[in-house]
């Protein structure tokens, strides 16, 4: 991204935008707006013909701080801005030693991250729009489902320690409560398939996924909507690493020597799935990963290091599928170079 001089950091909160606009010279404009389409569209427009800039020379770079950001999501994807969404905690240790914070210095300090990693933007397109529509869905099953087995759980506790005319009304009010959520349930995930369908290349990575042997549903979607469709990540060595399901040495001269471990700086939800998925090989009749479990078990490994390796197995497959195009066959070993 050679023809870019112009940064514009914007922190966000849940009401205001702060936006700082520098260049190679140093800060040129700051101003504070409102969280909302016209105001981000005027002062867009107003920044632009104010100081010459233009869509290609000018990269936007805000963190991502959840909803909060959809409008101005939404803003960039629509008018083609060159706009970053970048991680908070990336951004955050990048900056060194830090005295003083307020919204006005943050957005600077975003706009200086920017300038400095301008060659490693990875830029919001139209298609990310999906995959976050997908995820809004999906973050309102989860909450469903927890309340579903919540309520569930409360009932199965308290069946023996309550008055039989006390628990009766009590089940009754839940079961409904029950019935509902599951109803509910139903209808997300009617309409996360509806967006999968509506797209051929999802739809055919999300069955390729499901029929590796142990990959539910719910893990061929998470892994869709961290990879964004296989675009976020280079390799699968990368996924695995996000996914926490890779080993990293801590060594320090000549005293400090501890085993390899995983980093505890992971996507939990995605690990947790790959966890049940590697817990699905090792229950089924048979398989490629049940016999490497029992085979890798019984020369005295460490079952919980045979499992985060059939995790990465599960991914490594994952990817040479999705990069092969075919479904998963079972006796035919193809899970890419150095599983």
């Amino acid at each position: 991204m050679k023809q870019i001089t112009n940064f514009i950091g914007i922190d966000i909160s849940k009401k205001t935008l702060d936006f700082c606009l520098i260049e190679e010279d140093g800060v040129l404009a700051e101003i504070n707006i409102a969280n909302q389409e016209e105001a981000i569209l005027n002062t867009l427009k107003l920044l632009f013909k104010e100081q010459k800039l233009t869509v290609e020379n000018t990269l936007i770079c805000a963190e991502h701080t959840g909803h909060y950001t959809n409008i101005l999501s939404d803003v960039m994807r629509s008018n083609k801005y060159l706009f970053w969404l970048a991680d908070p905690y990336t951004i955050k240790h990048s900056q060194g030693i830090k005295r003083g914070k307020n919204d006005t210095i943050d957005a600077e300090r975003i706009a200086l991250f920017a300038k400095r990693n301008v060659d490693d933007a990875k830029l919001e397109s139209v298609d990310n729009k999906r995959f976050k529509d997908i995820a809004y869905l999906r973050s309102q099953r989860e909450i469903m489902v927890t309340d579903c087995a919540k309520y569930s759980a409360q009932l199965k506790d308290e069946k023996n320690y309550y008055s039989k005319e006390m628990y009766l009304k009590k089940q009754h009010k839940y079961k409904k409560i029950i019935a509902l959520l599951k109803e509910n349930i139903k209808e997300i995930e009617a309409e996360i398939n509806a967006i999968i369908k509506s797209d051929e290349k999802l739809k055919k990575q999300f069955e390729i996924i499901k029929s590796i042997d142990g990959i539910g549903p719910q893990t061929a979607l998470e892994t869709i909507i961290t990879t964004e469709g296989f675009t976020k990540f280079s390799n699968q060595r990368a996924f695995a690493c996000h996914a926490g399901c890779a080993p990293f040495k801590y060594e320090s001269g000549t005293s400090i020597r501890s085993k390899n471990r995983v980093s505890f700086r992971s996507n939990k939800a995605l690990k947790s799935l790959f966890h049940m998925s590697a817990l699905s090989c090792i229950n089924m009749k048979k398989g490629e990963l049940k016999d490497y479990y029992n085979r890798k078990v019984a020369e005295g490994k460490n079952k919980m290091c045979v499992l985060n390796a059939m995790r990465s197995k599960l991914i490594h497959r994952i990817f040479a599928l999705i990069k092969s195009d075919r479904f998963y066959e079972k006796n035919i070993d193809i899970y890419l170079q150095n599983p």
